[in-house]
Protein backbone atom coordinates (compact mmCIF):
# COMPACT_ATOMS: atom_id res chain seq x y z
CA UNK A 1 0.00 0.00 0.00
CA UNK A 2 1.70 3.22 -0.95
CA UNK A 3 0.78 7.00 -1.13
CA UNK A 4 -0.50 8.53 -4.09
CA UNK A 5 -1.37 11.78 -5.17
CA UNK A 6 -4.83 10.56 -5.59
CA UNK A 7 -5.01 8.78 -1.98
CA UNK A 8 -2.63 9.87 0.04
CA UNK A 9 -1.64 8.22 3.39
CA UNK A 10 -2.92 9.79 6.37
CA UNK A 11 0.04 10.27 9.43
CA UNK A 12 0.29 11.62 13.02
CA UNK A 13 3.74 12.18 14.65
CA UNK A 14 3.70 13.19 17.82
CA UNK A 15 6.21 15.12 18.89
CA UNK A 16 7.44 16.03 15.61
CA UNK A 17 8.24 19.89 16.00
CA UNK A 18 12.47 18.71 16.16
CA UNK A 19 14.80 15.99 16.60
CA UNK A 20 14.00 12.09 15.16
CA UNK A 21 10.23 12.87 14.93
CA UNK A 22 10.44 15.86 13.10
CA UNK A 23 12.99 13.79 10.32
CA UNK A 24 10.52 10.93 10.46
CA UNK A 25 7.48 13.72 9.55
CA UNK A 26 9.92 15.19 7.05
CA UNK A 27 10.49 11.52 5.45
CA UNK A 28 6.77 10.82 5.25
CA UNK A 29 6.30 14.10 3.43
CA UNK A 30 8.76 12.83 1.35
CA UNK A 31 7.00 9.91 0.15
CA UNK A 32 3.36 11.58 -0.35
CA UNK A 33 1.93 11.14 2.76
CA UNK A 34 -0.16 13.76 4.28
CA UNK A 35 1.63 14.53 8.00
CA UNK A 36 0.19 15.92 11.08
CA UNK A 37 3.07 17.68 12.58
CA UNK A 38 2.06 16.91 16.48
CA UNK A 39 3.54 19.51 18.52
CA UNK A 40 3.09 20.97 22.07
CA UNK A 41 3.52 24.61 20.99
CA UNK A 42 1.80 25.19 17.92
CA UNK A 43 4.19 27.81 16.92
CA UNK A 44 7.07 25.22 16.82
CA UNK A 45 5.04 22.86 15.03
CA UNK A 46 4.24 25.71 12.78
CA UNK A 47 7.62 26.90 12.01
CA UNK A 48 8.63 23.17 11.08
CA UNK A 49 5.67 21.98 8.97
CA UNK A 50 6.70 25.08 7.23
CA UNK A 51 10.14 23.94 6.41
CA UNK A 52 8.83 20.08 5.28
CA UNK A 53 6.62 21.38 2.93
CA UNK A 54 2.91 21.73 1.98
CA UNK A 55 1.27 18.26 2.77
CA UNK A 56 2.90 18.70 6.61
CA UNK A 57 0.53 20.57 8.60
CA UNK A 58 1.35 21.42 12.07
CA UNK A 59 -1.18 19.95 14.74
CA UNK A 60 -1.28 21.49 18.83
CA UNK A 61 -0.96 18.09 20.68
CA UNK A 62 0.21 17.37 24.07
CA UNK A 63 -0.25 13.94 24.99
CA UNK A 64 0.11 14.62 28.90
CA UNK A 65 -3.14 16.74 27.69
CA UNK A 66 -6.19 14.83 26.92
CA UNK A 67 -8.26 17.80 25.71
CA UNK A 68 -5.37 17.94 23.14
CA UNK A 69 -5.53 14.72 22.43
CA UNK A 70 -8.84 14.69 21.77
CA UNK A 71 -8.89 18.37 19.82
CA UNK A 72 -6.02 16.82 17.46
CA UNK A 73 -8.39 13.83 16.86
CA UNK A 74 -11.21 15.41 16.11
CA UNK A 75 -9.15 17.82 13.50
CA UNK A 76 -7.34 15.04 11.91
CA UNK A 77 -11.19 13.07 11.64
CA UNK A 78 -12.83 16.43 10.12
CA UNK A 79 -9.81 16.89 6.88
CA UNK A 80 -8.95 13.83 6.84
CA UNK A 81 -11.37 11.33 7.89
CA UNK A 82 -9.17 8.64 8.99
CA UNK A 83 -5.28 7.79 9.79
CA UNK A 84 -2.88 5.01 8.53
CA UNK A 85 0.17 5.88 10.20
CA UNK A 86 0.76 6.62 14.01
CA UNK A 87 4.16 7.44 15.52
CA UNK A 88 4.15 7.73 18.66
CA UNK A 89 7.22 9.62 19.18
CA UNK A 90 6.86 12.60 21.87
CA UNK A 91 8.89 11.46 24.86
CA UNK A 92 10.97 13.56 27.71
CA UNK A 93 14.35 12.15 29.06
CA UNK A 94 13.76 14.18 32.77
CA UNK A 95 11.86 16.33 34.25
CA UNK A 96 14.59 18.83 35.28
CA UNK A 97 16.15 21.88 34.19
CA UNK A 98 17.20 21.48 30.71
CA UNK A 99 20.44 21.51 29.68
CA UNK A 100 21.43 18.91 32.37
CA UNK A 101 23.94 16.32 30.86
CA UNK A 102 23.44 12.82 30.53
CA UNK A 103 25.44 11.87 33.54
CA UNK A 104 23.24 14.10 35.69
CA UNK A 105 19.86 13.12 34.39
CA UNK A 106 21.90 9.44 35.00
CA UNK A 107 21.93 10.05 38.55
CA UNK A 108 18.83 11.29 38.83
CA UNK A 109 17.15 8.64 37.32
CA UNK A 110 18.31 5.76 40.07
CA UNK A 111 16.15 3.92 41.49
CA UNK A 112 17.58 4.17 45.45
CA UNK A 113 17.15 8.07 44.81
CA UNK A 114 15.02 9.36 42.34
CA UNK A 115 12.40 12.02 42.58
CA UNK A 116 9.07 9.92 42.84
CA UNK A 117 7.42 13.01 41.18
CA UNK A 118 9.78 12.59 38.29
CA UNK A 119 9.21 9.21 37.62
CA UNK A 120 5.51 10.53 37.34
CA UNK A 121 6.10 13.10 35.18
CA UNK A 122 8.19 11.40 32.86
CA UNK A 123 6.14 8.31 32.53
CA UNK A 124 3.21 10.95 32.32
CA UNK A 125 4.44 11.62 28.63
CA UNK A 126 6.69 8.33 27.71
CA UNK A 127 4.17 5.87 28.99
CA UNK A 128 0.78 7.24 29.71
CA UNK A 129 0.54 9.71 26.79
CA UNK A 130 1.47 6.68 24.35
CA UNK A 131 -1.83 4.60 25.78
CA UNK A 132 -3.83 8.06 25.72
CA UNK A 133 -2.99 9.12 21.97
CA UNK A 134 -3.34 5.47 20.94
CA UNK A 135 -6.68 4.79 22.36
CA UNK A 136 -8.25 8.08 20.89
CA UNK A 137 -6.96 8.07 17.36
CA UNK A 138 -7.75 4.45 17.37
CA UNK A 139 -11.37 4.95 15.94
CA UNK A 140 -9.30 6.68 13.21
CA UNK A 141 -6.75 3.60 12.33
CA UNK A 142 -10.01 1.38 12.04
CA UNK A 143 -10.54 3.32 9.01
CA UNK A 144 -7.48 3.34 6.93
CA UNK A 145 -7.55 -0.66 5.19
CA UNK A 146 -3.74 -1.31 6.41
CA UNK A 147 -3.32 0.89 9.84
CA UNK A 148 0.29 0.95 12.00
CA UNK A 149 1.57 1.88 15.14
CA UNK A 150 5.27 2.96 15.54
CA UNK A 151 6.31 3.46 18.90
CA UNK A 152 9.67 5.23 19.23
CA UNK A 153 11.53 2.96 22.08
CA UNK A 154 15.06 2.86 22.95
CA UNK A 155 17.77 0.25 23.26
CA UNK A 156 17.65 0.81 26.98
CA UNK A 157 14.22 -0.09 27.76
CA UNK A 158 15.41 -3.71 26.62
CA UNK A 159 15.91 -5.94 29.89
CA UNK A 160 17.38 -8.82 28.08
CA UNK A 161 19.83 -6.46 27.05
CA UNK A 162 20.51 -4.56 30.38
CA UNK A 163 20.69 -7.76 32.22
CA UNK A 164 23.49 -8.46 30.82
CA UNK A 165 26.76 -7.83 32.57
CA UNK A 166 28.42 -6.77 29.50
CA UNK A 167 25.88 -4.52 28.64
CA UNK A 168 27.75 -0.93 28.12
CA UNK A 169 24.41 1.05 29.13
CA UNK A 170 23.79 -0.81 31.96
CA UNK A 171 24.92 2.00 34.57
CA UNK A 172 22.21 4.00 32.91
CA UNK A 173 19.21 1.96 33.65
CA UNK A 174 17.39 4.08 35.99
CA UNK A 175 13.41 4.04 37.07
CA UNK A 176 12.62 7.84 35.36
CA UNK A 177 13.74 7.55 31.53
CA UNK A 178 14.83 3.81 30.91
CA UNK A 179 12.69 2.04 33.02
CA UNK A 180 9.72 4.08 30.99
CA UNK A 181 11.01 2.68 27.80
CA UNK A 182 10.48 -0.70 28.97
CA UNK A 183 7.15 0.05 29.87
CA UNK A 184 6.77 1.78 26.61
CA UNK A 185 7.77 -1.87 25.32
CA UNK A 186 5.23 -3.60 27.18
CA UNK A 187 2.50 -1.18 25.96
CA UNK A 188 3.69 -1.74 22.50
CA UNK A 189 3.24 -5.63 22.74
CA UNK A 190 -0.30 -5.42 24.71
CA UNK A 191 -1.32 -3.22 22.06
CA UNK A 192 -0.12 -5.81 19.24
CA UNK A 193 -1.66 -8.56 20.55
CA UNK A 194 -5.15 -7.25 20.66
CA UNK A 195 -5.26 -5.19 17.56
CA UNK A 196 -3.45 -8.14 15.68
CA UNK A 197 -6.50 -9.66 14.96
CA UNK A 198 -7.73 -6.24 13.10
CA UNK A 199 -4.79 -6.23 10.92
CA UNK A 200 -3.41 -2.73 12.95
CA UNK A 201 0.75 -3.30 13.22
CA UNK A 202 2.16 -2.42 16.42
CA UNK A 203 6.10 -2.21 16.25
CA UNK A 204 8.73 -0.30 18.62
CA UNK A 205 11.59 1.09 17.23
CA UNK A 206 15.34 2.28 18.91
CA UNK A 207 16.85 5.38 17.06
CA UNK A 208 20.21 4.13 18.85
CA UNK A 209 22.00 6.74 21.20
CA UNK A 210 21.33 9.59 18.99
CA UNK A 211 22.40 13.40 19.86
CA UNK A 212 19.01 14.87 20.56
CA UNK A 213 17.58 17.52 23.11
CA UNK A 214 16.52 14.43 24.97
CA UNK A 215 20.38 13.77 26.06
CA UNK A 216 21.23 16.98 26.06
CA UNK A 217 22.68 16.78 22.30
CA UNK A 218 25.63 14.27 23.95
CA UNK A 219 24.49 11.16 21.63
CA UNK A 220 26.83 9.76 19.27
CA UNK A 221 25.08 9.75 16.00
CA UNK A 222 23.45 12.52 14.03
CA UNK A 223 20.00 12.60 13.99
CA UNK A 224 19.70 11.73 10.55
CA UNK A 225 21.50 8.49 11.18
CA UNK A 226 19.77 7.97 14.17
CA UNK A 227 16.49 8.52 12.18
CA UNK A 228 17.20 5.73 9.72
CA UNK A 229 15.63 3.14 11.77
CA UNK A 230 12.10 4.63 12.86
CA UNK A 231 11.57 5.99 9.20
CA UNK A 232 12.22 2.51 7.78
CA UNK A 233 9.79 0.67 10.02
CA UNK A 234 7.09 3.86 9.42
CA UNK A 235 7.08 3.93 5.90
CA UNK A 236 6.99 -0.26 6.31
CA UNK A 237 3.56 -1.33 4.97
CA UNK A 238 4.01 -4.76 4.71
CA UNK A 239 6.10 -5.40 7.81
CA UNK A 240 5.92 -7.19 10.72
CA UNK A 241 3.98 -6.98 14.06
CA UNK A 242 4.84 -6.72 17.73
CA UNK A 243 8.88 -6.42 16.69
CA UNK A 244 11.54 -4.28 18.26
CA UNK A 245 14.53 -2.77 15.94
CA UNK A 246 17.29 -0.58 16.44
CA UNK A 247 19.62 0.09 13.82
CA UNK A 248 21.41 -2.99 13.94
CA UNK A 249 18.57 -4.90 13.04
CA UNK A 250 15.91 -6.94 15.97
CA UNK A 251 16.44 -6.22 19.59
CA UNK A 252 16.06 -8.48 22.27
CA UNK A 253 12.49 -7.73 24.44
Amino acid sequence: MESSTSNPLIALVSGANQGVGFQIAKALAEKGYIVYVGSRNLGNGEKAAAEIGKTAHAIELDVTRQSTINEAVELIKKESGRLDLLVNNAAIAHAGKPGRTLEETTEDGRATTASIEEVRTVWETNVFGVIALTQAALPLLRKSPAARIVNVSSGLGSLTWVADPACWAREHFGVVYAASKTALNAVTMAFAIELEKENIKVNAVSPGFTATALNNFQGTDSVEVGSREPIRVALETDGPTAAFTGPDGPLPW
